[in-house]
């Protein structure tokens, strides 16, 4: 097994390690290939699994810098001039809060998905994630589920984003409110420039995703690189070596 295996590795690995490497893998660690392939699967499924429950939490999103939310780029001149709006700091935190707080909404969305992706590893994904970089397994799972996770997305978000997720004031109508007040106090237009786009959805799905995947990647690094992340046998089998 070991030789047929090998064999149809160097094949697809060439671009990378040489069939010696790939033997020395397989004889200096023990490893079965089909370890090797149970021990990513693990590793994914423990990493998704937190970062979907951490996300999915209240300020999951919001109370996290490294994914956090904030207003599109269309609303750049809102910030800039947001002294000059009466009260404008705190809707400008109203909106930014009820956005994030949408992206948790959406955020269970994502587990069966990636269940689905874990699921269809094979033995040559398994070695080449394996042999890869920290976020290896991460921009795996990205590449075979980012279109169906934003098709997933974007609808939860939607109606997310018109809940009254934040008091009583969903995500959409208090960025409509930000930027009523901001144009009213530019004169529409005359002091400052005016805003004329308010679509929200786009931005938070890709936004949420960004930060989706980050998480998985942290995730990864860490059962890649410290013991304590390695929860269970197989994590530990594959990883320790």
């Amino acid at each position: 097994m070991k030789i047929r295996i090998i064999s149809a590795l160097c094949i697809l690995t060439l671009f990378s390690v040489s069939c010696t490497e790939l033997n020395d893998v397989l004889e200096d660690t023990g490893l079965s290939e089909q370890e090797v392939v149970d021990g990513l699967k693990s590793a994914l499924t423990v990493g998704t699994d937190t970062s979907v429950t951490v996300l999915s939490a209240v300020n999951g999103y919001l109370g996290d810098d490294l994914v956090k939310i904030i207003l599109p780029d269309e609303a750049s001149a809102i910030v800039t001039n947001i002294s000059k709006v009466p009260g404008g700091n705190l809707l400008i935190e109203k909106t930014i809060e009820a956005i994030n707080r949408s992206a948790e909404d959406a955020a269970p969305e994502a587990k069966d998905i990636f269940v689905s992706a874990i699921t269809d590893i094979t033995i040559e994904d398994g070695f080449a994630i394996l042999d890869g970089e920290n976020d290896a397994a991460t921009k795996y799972l990205k590449s075979n589920t980012m279109s169906q996770l934003a098709s997933a997305f974007e609808p939860k978000i939607s109606t997310s984003l018109n809940k009254t997720l934040v008091g009583n004031v969903s995500a959409e109508s208090a960025y409509a409110d930000l930027i009523k007040a901001y144009n009213t106090a530019s004169l529409n237009g005359v002091l400052f420039p005016k805003i004329t786009t308010n679509s929200l959805t786009e931005h938070t799905t890709n936004k949420a995703l960004e930060g989706l995947f980050l998480k998985v990647s942290v995730e990864e690094e860490n059962i890649r690189t410290k013991a304590s992340h390695r929860v269970n046998d197989i994590l530990q089998k594959v990883f320790g070596q």
